[in-house]
C-alpha cells in the first residue's frame, strides 16, 4: 500500500509561479512511476506530468515549458514546479503513483490539493 499526500496549493496571479508536493509513504519500493494529474469543474480529468523511476518524463502540451516535474529520493518526495501560470490552469491538482508496468494507469491517488489563477 501506498500513501500520498499533496500540499502547497493556493491562490495566484496570473503569470505567478507554484510548487506543488507530493510526500509518498509505505510500499514506495513498489512504485514505478509518479504523476500529477488535474480537474477542472465541468472537465474531464487530465494528465499534466508523469516521471518515472528511470527518469522518463510527460507532459501535457498545454503545460510545456511552463511545468516542471522533479523528484527528491532521499526523501521520497516528488515536485510540479508551476510557472507562468494561467486561469486554465485552475484545478484541483492529484498526486498519483503507479505499480508493475502499469505506468499510464495509477493505481493510488492522494486527496488532492486546489490551485486557483486569477486573471
Amino acid at each position: 500500500q501506498v500513501q500520498l499526500v499533496e500540499s502547497g496549493g493556493g491562490l495566484v496571479q496570473s503569470g505567478g509561479s507554484l510548487r506543488l508536493s507530493c510526500d509518498a509513504s509505505g510500499s514506495t519500493f513498489s512504485i514505478i512511476a509518479m504523476g500529477w494529474y488535474r480537474q477542472a469543474p465541468g472537465k474531464q480529468r487530465e494528465l499534466v506530468a508523469r516521471l518515472t523511476t528511470g527518469g522518463r518524463t510527460n507532459y501535457a502540451d498545454s503545460v510545456k515549458g511552463r511545468f516542471s516535474i522533479s523528484r527528491d529520493n532521499a526523501q521520497n518526495t516528488v515536485y510540479l514546479q508551476m510557472n507562468s501560470l494561467k486561469p486554465e490552469d485552475t484545478a484541483v491538482y492529484y498526486c498519483t503513483a503507479a505499480l508493475g508496468v502499469a505506468v499510464e494507469s495509477p493505481r493510488y491517488w492522494g486527496q488532492g490539493t486546489q490551485v486557483a489563477v486569477s486573471s
